[in-house]
This record gives C-alpha cells, structure tokens and sequence, in this order.
C-alpha cells in the first residue's frame, strides 16, 4: 500500500494530475483510492462526476474508487463519541471552570479537525482494501498546516498528558491508591493515532509527496518555498510536475513562441531549484482537463509509482 500526495500554489493543477495518476493506476489494474482534503472538493468537478463523503466506486474505471472528506464531519462526529474524555481533560488539566468548558467545547479547535480527516485516511489505509491512496490536498498553506498538525498535535497532547499525570498524582496520593480514567485511555490513543500518521508519512517506502507548479516567477518561489518546508517535516518528495509546459513547436503561432522563450528560461531555472527531483513536463492543452476521456490523455512514467510490495508495469500489478 502506498500514500502519493499531489500538493501546490493554487491553480496548477493538483486535482488533474491527482486525478490522472489515479486514473492511469486503476487502468493498469491497481486497486486504487482518490481522495480529497480540499475544502473546495474539486474532484467531482474534475472527473464530471458527483462524489461524496463516503467511498464510492467510480463508473467507467475497475479499480477506482473516489471519497471527499468533509474535515468538519469528522470532527462533529469525534466530539460526539469523545467529548466527556475531552471535558474531562479540561476539568482536570487546566484552570477552567465547568462554565468555561461549555463555553469552548461547541467551538472548533484550530486544526483538530482536518487531523480527523487525516486519521481517516490513515483507518482506510489499514483496511487494506487499496494499492494506491492518491491525495488531491489543499493549496500550499493549507496543504502545509494540514502537514504540520500532527507534530503541533504531539505536542499539545504531552503538554495535557503532563497536566493529567499532576492530577492523578495529587488524587492517587490523598485516595491512597492509583487513579486511571477514561480521559487517560482517550490521550494515550490520540498520541498513538497521531504518531501513526507521522510514521506514514515520513516513510519512503509508504509515502511521496508529487509537488505540482507551472513556469512562472511566482509558483517556483512558491515552490521552493513548499520543497523546504516539506524537508523540514521530512515528508519525502523525489518528483516535480511542471503544468501548462506551451510547446517549444509555436509554428507561426507569435504568442506561443514568445510564451515558450520565457518559459524555457524558467524551465532551467526549476531544474537549477530543484536538482534532486525527477521533473516531468506537462504540455498546456488547448481544454480544460476533465471527464475520464481527457484524464486519461496524461500519463505519468509508470515506474514513479512502483514500490514494494507492489510493482507497477504498463499490464498492471506485477
């Protein structure tokens, strides 16, 4: 099984070429999850079909199946099943009284709720239903933070950890005997969950994340900008997709050739950016992208996509 990420600058075309890999992996016979994080859900705009918050197979493909996640149900539905563990948490952690905590809890928490979707990813992950999970995430900002939660998460976890171990020490001391809750059992399975998706998606073996960015100033600023974020988390990345490539033959089209010599300048200058990526190069077509018909026009190295314990070749899984 394996997690590929599709993430950029808004308006290079993440959706499509998330979309396309995920098209092409399901025609090459690979079991294979499309699923988006994106507030915007494009996905069902992409591929001209209506998709939901539940997994549903896509019509025309075998092997492909597609899932919006709604962040914001999940965390709804979270609250619901854990919300007495998380009161008590504040109760006994910090200096809220009862009044406050039914002040904070129907707010959201900054984050928590996309970490919800991504310990859905994770949970379909496990069932071992899929080859391929290919995510459509959110543009570089969200995309980031949506990255860095679970680290920011961590922390918050053993910041409350360490006030619930105060607490239980004081009551264990003045009940004479230990002193275990259910709040105890709830932050030991967060911290659990949140290292898990930490593993996956600092692994090679499991985990890539494929950057998507066009031939322009400000989307190779942009772009660098994700590339050294992303190592610093240490989520791998070994693959750039440049988008909206015009083609170096312009013919007597003036504004084509004029295009191609700026973006020949900035092709080179990506490939001085970004030595240590493989760079595929997508020409621009003359219509949007969308429908099964059309994505299946872009096509991807196959071998970009073969890891063990699944090997990819052009008749499928190996």
């Amino acid at each position: 099984m394996k997690l590929i990420l599709f993430g950029g600058k808004g308006g290079v075309g993440k959706t499509t070429c998330a979309s396309a890999a995920a098209v092409q992996l399901a025609d090459a016979g690979c079991r294979t999850l499309l699923v988006s994080t994106d507030p915007a859900h494009s996905l069902s705009d992409c591929l001209e079909l209506e998709i939901g918050p539940e997994v549903q197979k896509i019509e025309g493909v075998a092997n492909l199946s597609a899932l919006e996640i709604s962040a914001q149900r999940l965390f709804l539905k979270f609250k619901e099943e854990h919300g007495e563990e998380i009161k008590r948490i504040l109760e006994t952690g910090t200096y809220l009284d009862e009044g406050d905590i039914d002040d904070l809890f129907p707010l959201s928490i900054p984050g928590l709720d996309e970490v919800m979707a991504f310990k859905e990813l994770v949970e379909l992950m496990d069932r071992g239903e899929y080859d391929f999970h290919i995510l459509d995430t959110a543009p570089t900002g969200h995309a980031l933070r949506l990255l860095a939660l679970p680290e920011l998460l961590d922390e918050w976890i053993r910041v409350l950890a360490r006030m619930r171990y105060k607490y239980r020490y004081v009551v264990s001391r003045l009940a004479r005997r230990d002193i275990h809750e259910p709040a105890d059992d709830f932050l030991f399975t967060m911290k659990r969950a949140v290292k898990k998706i930490q593993g996956l998606l600092r692994d090679p073996t499991r985990c890539e994340f494929v950057v998507v960015t066009i031939p322009e100033t400000m989307a190779i600023a942009e772009t660098q900008r994700l590339v050294g974020e992303l190592d610093r988390l240490k989520i791998p990345v070994r693959r750039l997709v440049v988008n909206h490539v015009v083609s170096s033959e312009g013919g007597a089209c003036p504004f084509c050739c004029e295009r191609w010599q700026e973006q020949r300048g900035l092709l080179q200058e990506c490939e001085h950016a970004f030595p240590q990526l493989t760079i595929f190069k997508l020409l621009a077509r003359p219509k949007q992208v969308k429908g099964l018909q059309r994505l299946r026009e872009i096509l991807f190295p196959i071998q970009w996509f073969s890891a063990d314990p699944v090997v990819v070749t052009d008749r499928g899984l190996a």
